[in-house]
């Protein structure tokens, strides 16, 4: 079922999804050659802790961390690890969703580790890009297909392909609530968009084969079948009458020196 917010509560989410921004810009100084994944959830953890808040991953459904952090070709739910060095060269999905006040802040950006090959920083760009074209269909009176339909088309036009297996979600006092949101579909199906809907939005783009594959062993970590690079970007929206309301923000994490 899907539950609209009110006014009140969508600014309770906003605080909560601008703390996951504040928190991946904190993570972000840190993606260097030679840090660890495990490194950098304790970064993480401390920081969400310190400033008020829960970090929602850890304990959801037996994940065992305050981050998922996804390198190279792992598209999403990477178990952080002190085995897991950074390189040169890497590219790092970092998802992070915190509670402050009850409410959820869930975004995901991901990062570069020095110098990346030009045909993976131009995958980065698209899927970003894509992000934004789906959230511009984040208005009343639209459908989630529309959203799905405006991320496929950039991707795929370029020469990208869309994970299905995995989507984003409503967004409110609990990590995932409906509806669930593709990248993927068709223009004016799915769910009704409202006022007061918030939502997920998170492209996950791969450089070769929609295919992916989850780890027998952790039950958690999803990657490219092929072994490609994978690239994933998240921000939380509320549905608006005439312009979607975008409550996380990248500001913090793009201003990092």
């Amino acid at each position: 079922m899907i539950r609209l917010k009110t006014k009140e509560e969508i600014e309770l989410i906003r605080e909560s999804a601008l703390l996951v921004g504040k928190t991946l810009a904190e993570v972000g100084k840190y993606v260097k050659p030679g840090v660890t994944t495990a490194f950098l959830d304790k970064i993480g953890e401390q920081f969400i802790r310190d400033n008020g808040a829960t970090p929602v991953f850890k304990g959801y459904n037996g994940f065992p961390a305050a981050l998922c952090i996804s390198v190279n070709d792992v598209v999403v739910h990477g178990i952080p690890s002190e085995d897991m060095f950074i390189k040169e060269g890497d590219i790092v999905s970092i998802d992070c969703g915190t509670n402050l006040n009850g409410y959820i802040g869930d975004s995901a950006y991901t990062f570069t580790c020095g110098e990346v090959r030009p045909e993976v920083l131009r995958l980065l760009k698209v899927t970003k890009e894509a992000l934004y074209l789906g959230l511009e269909k984040c208005v009343e009176g639209n459908r989630v297909g529309d959203i799905g339909h405006a991320i496929q088309t950039h991707c795929e036009k370029n020469g990208y392909t869309v994970v299905r297996e995995l989507c984003g979600h409503g967004v409110g006092i609990r990590l995932h609530e409906d509806p669930s949101v593709s990248n993927f579909g068709v223009k004016g199906t799915g769910p009704l968009l409202k006022e007061g809907m918030v939502i997920a939005v998170e492209p996950m783009i791969n450089l070769g084969s929609k295919n992916v594959k989850f780890s027998q062993e952790d039950g958690w970590t999803c990657r490219t079948k092929d072994g490609k690079p994978s690239a994933h970007f998240e921000h939380d929206v509320a549905i608006g009458k005439h312009a979607p309301d975008i409550l996380s923000s990248f500001e913090p994490i793009e201003n990092i020196k």
